[in-house]
């Protein structure tokens, strides 16, 4: 039973991380190359909480049930554009903090390479 469940949930994760266009962006979001996009794409929240704004103003006023999902469904999406953008730029530091204590460390390694390739001076 227990395993039939999670492979369910995983198979689910798993398509809707493939499939669904705003999990494809938060992916792309999180290399080191759209890190940078992480601010920028917090804006991409913004429709997600309009459309929940009438879908929830619409199901208030006698609307059908269903548009109660929409509502769920739109502002789980806007909840991971906001958070994306805090996130991207905790990411970002860390990685150019990475990449200068990298190219720190190359610097004192051919500093120390190109002196012991001089000649020693005796006395």
């Amino acid at each position: 039973m227990f395993r039939l469940i999670w492979t369910l949930s995983v198979r689910t994760r798993d398509y809707l991380h493939r499939y669904m266009p705003s999990n494809r962006l938060l992916a792309a979001i999180r290399t080191r190359r759209g890190l940078k996009w992480g601010i920028p794409a917090m804006l991409v929240a913004l429709p997600y909480i309009l459309i929940a704004s009438i879908c929830s103003g619409s199901a208030a006023d006698g609307g059908p049930g269903w548009l109660h999902l929409i509502v769920l469904w739109a502002c789980w999406n806007a909840l991971k554009f906001i958070i994306v953008g805090p996130v991207s730029v905790a990411l970002l530091i860390r990685a150019r903090l990475r990449e200068a204590a990298v190219r720190r460390h190359q610097r004192h390694d051919s500093r120390v390479e190109a002196s012991l390739r001089e000649p020693a001076l005796r006395v």
